[in-house]
């Protein structure tokens, strides 16, 4: 190519992608004192990473960062972490501070920038999302669990994926199980009330403080049907043998008018169909726990002094 034609090539015109190595400007006739010119301070282009350019000088975006991660791992590397829950429509976890992928075990490929690398003998089958490999949703949230502190927001991004039925308990339970020892303390303590049948933060509070509550066992989110099969409600959780809901209500989840006239329709239908419930305000589980337990166990008297009502419970 002949000096200066490289500044019509689609890619440099911007029809090609905009994160590129550099060793591929250079294939198209881009002079290697030319690249590092334009890649100075105020340059039409930026150096990303060792050996990548991004081809405009803007703020760069996550998902020039997530491409440009990924051609630093070179072939075969896949996203992981907080940024594949994102690609997978899962977005309960704290922002993201780096983008996380895993390469193959055997490549000497390290962390840097914006980077962290992690090498691994598991690298799973990946899916293409977006036009990303990105690793299935389970590895992707127990791989940013393990690198997350906080036990609440670990149970969150747990839940949601459970929630948004991207994988079940027992996937994170075999990744768990098969993947690395560090850092999995607190996804397998999180664990033990998602395999329960908790699906949030407030529902695990719950189900720790029923483990001194001296009650029978509940199940947890199943459907309450009227004989005719007329739906009622799906309680947090549910004692079957004596007609018995606990329903955990956040404000902040029923503070709109449609969300506080659903709650008012749903405790109707649970009047009507004669099932004792007890409404409770998340932030008191931590914050009076004593006193919940006073009021479940008090609900689970009531409950047990009436005749079971008609109600058939699924799931």
């Amino acid at each position: 190519m002949r000096r200066g034609d490289w500044i019509h090539h689609p890619m440099v015109a911007g029809d090609g992608p905009r994160v590129v190595r550099a060793s591929l400007l250079e294939s198209v006739g881009v002079p290697r004192r030319t690249i590092a010119r334009r890649c100075e301070r105020d340059g039409p282009w930026q150096r990303l990473l060792p050996g990548i350019v991004l081809l405009e000088n803007g703020e760069p975006t996550d998902e020039h960062r997530i491409r440009a991660a990924l051609l630093h791992g070179r072939d075969g590397a896949v996203l992981t972490g907080i940024h594949a829950m994102h690609r997978h429509g899962l977005h309960g976890a704290p922002a993201p501070t780096d983008v996380h992928i895993l390469v193959p075990a055997d490549r000497r490929v390290g962390s840097t920038a914006f980077v962290h690398v992690e090498r691994t003998t598991r690298l799973p089958p990946a899916q293409l999302l977006r036009e990303v490999p990105v690793v299935p949703a389970h590895r992707a949230v127990i791989d940013a669990a393990r690198r997350t502190r906080n036990h609440d927001a670990v149970v969150a991004m747990m839940a949601e994926a459970i929630q948004r039925h991207r994988c079940t308990p027992e996937a994170f339970a075999r990744e768990l199980a098969d993947g690395k020892r560090a850092g999995r303390t607190l996804p397998a303590r999180a664990l033990a009330p998602l395999l329960g049948g908790a699906r949030s933060v407030a529902e695990v509070d719950a189900w720790r403080l029923l483990g001194r509550a001296a009650l029978p066992g509940c199940r947890w989110n199943v459907k309450l049907f009227t004989p005719g099969g007329r739906y009622i409600a799906t309680p947090d959780a549910w004692w079957d043998e004596v007609g018995l809901a606990w329903e955990i209500d956040s404000r902040s989840h029923h503070a709109g008018p449609g969300d506080h006239a659903g709650t008012l329709a749903r405790n109707t239908r649970y009047l009507r169909a004669g099932v004792v419930v007890l409404q409770t305000l998340p932030a008191r589980l931590r914050g009076e726990p004593q006193k919940v337990l006073t009021e479940l166990r008090a609900a689970y008297r009531i409950a047990c002094g009436r005749p079971r009502p008609a109600v058939h419970a699924r799931g």
